[in-house]
């Protein structure tokens, strides 16, 4: 380190080395600064001026090249001996939360109808033409059915034993036709509609007394739909 008024400290012996340091024998080696038996750096005494303080010792091998920040700072420079402090790390904003889940819809309500006719009420014996009566009972299905989301309208025949199961089957279905297309005709749509016959299959009474008869001759009808709200 060079010294104001254009003085430097130099190596010349061991000896006048070894009477300047701070009570350290020193030794000379082929690096820049004259080092003690410790390896550390030699250096003078206060030379009076506290602006100067101590300096290193550099041996007759110091170029600046070997310079380091404790001994010559202002050769190495300031950016690389006091280099700023590195900025503190921000911590990133936690991401917003989600927004919360749309409520599902609800649900319509299920609108299930199940109505089960006496075909006596329907049909003539043995007929498959709607009489008045069945007329005025379709009617009133077709008025409840009116605030309901209708999915499907399922029109089954029944019939009781007497006869053969091939003409009662034909009867059934000949039957539920009817209902069909009566409903068809006030507005309901046909593709709505499914009518089928079970002939005396499916019996909901003993045949083998009039009044078990009766009961199994009859026309169920079911509508399947939703209510809107």
């Amino acid at each position: 380190m060079k010294l104001p008024g254009k003085f430097e400290f130099r190596l010349m012996a061991g000896a006048i080395a070894a009477t300047l340091c701070t009570g350290v024998v020193a030794q000379q080696s082929k690096d820049g600064y004259l080092q003690d038996g410790r390896g550390v750096i030699a250096r003078t005494t206060n030379i009076g001026d506290p602006k100067i303080g101590f300096l290193c010792w550099r041996t007759g091998y110091w170029t600046p090249a070997m310079a380091n920040c404790e001994c010559d700072p202002d050769i190495v420079g300031q950016q690389i001996c006091n280099p700023p402090p590195k900025p503190v790390p921000v911590a990133a904003a936690p991401a917003p939360a989600p927004p919360p889940a749309a409520p599902p819809k609800p649900v319509p309500p299920a609108a299930t109808q199940r109505q089960t006719y006496s075909a006596d009420v329907f049909f003539d014996f043995d007929k498959s033409v709607v009489k008045p009566e069945g007329r005025a009972k379709l009617d009133e299905l077709v008025t409840s059915i009116k605030g309901i989301n209708v999915d499907l309208i399922v029109a089954v025949g029944h019939t009781d034993s007497i006869g053969s199961d091939a003409y009662n089957q034909r009867l059934s279905e000949r039957r539920a036709a009817a209902v069909k297309a009566y409903l068809v005709s006030k507005g309901v749509d046909a593709n709505r509609i499914q009518a089928s016959g079970k002939g005396e299959s499916a019996p909901v009474a003993s045949n083998t007394a009039a009044d078990g008869r009766a009961r199994n001759r009859r026309v169920e009808i079911e509508v399947v739909g939703t209510r809107p709200r």
